[in-house]
């Protein structure tokens, strides 16, 4: 990782005090340095300190299989890394806007969320005020969607420059669902923290659930079972399942192939049935716990769980190859929204839409954890970048997804699972990776003397990928947006945080 830069793995944590801070120039070579392989920034961000703003970088490097992290310490601007490290740019705009340290040189310093607060002021501007990029000249139009929708959906702002019906340019404006939930982490954990950890993405209860319990497991110097390391997985599995299923169906409903479309919204209610089987509750709330699960499986519980797996896996084979086996859908998806695997690498994409881009990021396989450490998954790429290779990707970890539940199910014992409550240790930091459905979730935490929450940061697949659905517009028709947009399937509350 370099000289300086603290090498981790995970589930692991380590003394606060271990991690250095450096001067600015070092924290940048070292940052620079390492990326220029094939590592990624899983995490940037900053914690206020007495004078000024402590900058922490998290890097993950997947070829040796553990992270390194740094800090430096900045006072009102810092140079910015985006010129030449375009994947940090999301990042200094976010630190820009949480406390007001201006990366200096950065392109396009523009509010992830909301502007800072002005001067003379003390409250930041509402999401969405801000001044938007433009074009001109003769047949150029703006067309502004959102933030309210018109169906069930989270509230977003969409804003296309065209020329005709071609987009040249997509800005994104979030924040509308931002709540400050990483404020209120600190001092924690409490009897509420859980409550947020499974509502930080409504629909990846069981994915940042993991990675807070892991984070704690690992600063109280503990590990869950393995029987609970098994149901963790089989729960994370059957939810990368219930999405990609429901996202296929979803993308099948904006070209109107309607057979898939209707087939897999019932068949993703199958899946969440599968989890309710567990634990009682459809999207696994209230079954993850530090140090383990909060009920097991006896061996009729399994029984009927596989029952119920074959025919649900019977179901999605015949709906989703009516899908792939139409000329019409592969004509639509074919060419559409292309993000080429060098832009994906440069932007930090992460999860199905780097996979898709023909980038082998996969936690579960390269930074592995929990039972992902015995039993591996392949990991699942397509080369394209287009929407049928984001829809491909899918499809391939649906049948892998089946499989692996299969598997573990058939290892467990049926025994119960009471878990004990875990008390963090003092100054200790921890950095927990997991594989959610859209990709690669971080949680980085580290404790005071007491053992509470000094800071915790969260940084959602979405983070990373929301800048890769704004380059796949690029050149599309403006009537691509829905299929491409679903074809990311990105969350709106998990990047607003």
């Amino acid at each position: 990782m370099g000289e300086a830069m603290v090498r981790l793995y995970n589930e692991e944590s380590l003394p606060l005090e271990v991690v250095s801070v450096v001067d600015f120039e070092q924290f940048r070579h070292l940052i620079l340095g390492t990326l220029a392989g094939e590592a990624h920034l899983s995490a940037l961000f900053g914690v206020p300190q007495d004078r000024g703003v402590r900058l922490y970088a998290v890097v993950s490097d997947t070829v040796h299989g553990s992270m390194g992290l740094a800090a430096t310490d900045v006072g009102d601007s810092f140079p910015s890394l985006t010129p030449a490290c375009p994947q940090a740019h999301w990042f200094e705009r976010e630190i820009f806007e949480q406390w007001g340290v201006r990366p200096e040189g950065h392109p396009w310093l523009k509010p992830v969320r909301f502007q800072p607060p002005r001067r003379g002021t003390t409250a930041p501007s509402p999401p969405g005020v801000t001044d938007y990029f433009s074009m001109e000249g003769e047949e150029v139009h703006e067309v502004a969607v959102g933030p309210v929708h018109a169906g069930v959906i989270e509230p977003g702002h969409f804003r296309f420059q065209c020329y005709g019906e071609t987009v040249h340019h997509l800005e994104i404006s979030l924040g509308y669902q931002h709540r400050g939930v990483e404020a209120k982490l600190v001092g924690g954990p409490d009897r509420r923290t859980i409550h947020y950890m499974e509502t930080l993405a409504g629909d990846t209860t069981i994915g940042h659930a993991t990675a807070y319990s892991q984070a704690v497991e690992s600063l109280a110097g503990r590990r869950p079972t393995m029987t609970a390391q098994i149901l963790r997985g089989v729960a994370a599995e059957l939810e990368r399942l219930a999405n990609h299923i429901g996202c296929l169906g979803a993308m099948a409903g904006d070209i109107a192939f309607l057979p898939t479309r209707n087939f897999c919204g019932r068949i993703r209610g199958d899946v969440l049935n599968l989890t309710a089987l567990i634990c009682g509750n459809r999207f696994g709330r209230g079954f993850l716990r530090p140090g383990g699960v909060t009920s097991g499986m006896d061996p009729d519980q399994i029984s009927r769980m596989l029952a119920r797996l074959d025919v649900v896996e019977k179901d999605a084979e015949v709906a989703l190859s009516l899908m792939f086996d139409a000329p019409s859908v592969l004509g639509r998806l074919e060419g559409t929204g292309t993000v080429p695997a060098q832009t994906a690498a440069s932007i930090g994409m992460v999860g199905v839409g780097a996979r898709a881009s023909g980038l082998a990021r996969d936690v579960r396989s390269q930074l592995p954890y929990g039972i992902y450490r015995y039993s591996s998954v392949p990991v699942c790429t397509y080369t394209t970048g287009d929407c049928f290779a984001r829809a491909y990707v899918r499809w391939v970890e649906i049948q892998r997804s089946f499989a692996f539940v299969r598997d573990q199910l058939g290892s467990l014992n049926g025994d119960g699972f009471p878990v004990k409550p875990l008390y963090p240790g003092a100054g200790r930091l921890t950095v927990s990776l997991v594989e959610g459905w859209r990709g690669e979730i971080c949680h980085v935490a580290a404790t005071d003397a007491a053992g509470k929450f000094l800071f915790y940061k969260v940084v959602d697949p979405s983070f990373h990928n929301w800048f890769g659905l704004a380059c796949a517009l690029r050149g599309q028709q403006i009537s691509d947006f829905p299929l491409c947009n679903k074809s990311f399937d990105l969350s709106y509350c998990g990047h607003d945080l």
